[in-house]
């Protein structure tokens, strides 16, 4: 399917990976509820020391095709990315970013 979900990533209920095809998930990355990932999108770290390295997004957030999610950052309830953007920086609830580095639109 070419979607590798790190077996210790939690994932929570209604995770919809839509065109999968590329999507990278994360050993340490959180996904709350009713979250949306489109194809080619990285749930990545930026280090290799222990601890909490991934992203986690929190419910009802949506990450666009080829959007990469670097490091331990929050991506905020209702919040969006993207296509193609680099999101490196904590997004707040309810807010869109994109671009590289992404930063609030709209």
């Amino acid at each position: 399917t070419l979607i590798e979900i790190h077996p210790g990533a939690k994932i929570g209920e209604r995770l919809f990976i839509d065109h999968g095809s590329g999507v990278v998930i994360g050993e340490t990355a959180e996904i709350g509820d009713d979250c949306m990932i489109y194809h080619g999108v990285t749930l990545g770290g930026v280090n290799r020391e222990g601890g909490k390295r991934h992203p986690t997004l929190e419910n009802g957030v949506l990450v666009g095709s080829g959007a990469k999610v670097l490091g331990n950052i929050i991506l905020g309830t209702g919040s969006s990315v993207g296509a193609n953007s680099v999101v490196t920086k904590n997004v707040e609830a309810g807010t869109t970013v994109a671009g590289a580095p992404a930063r609030p639109i709209g």
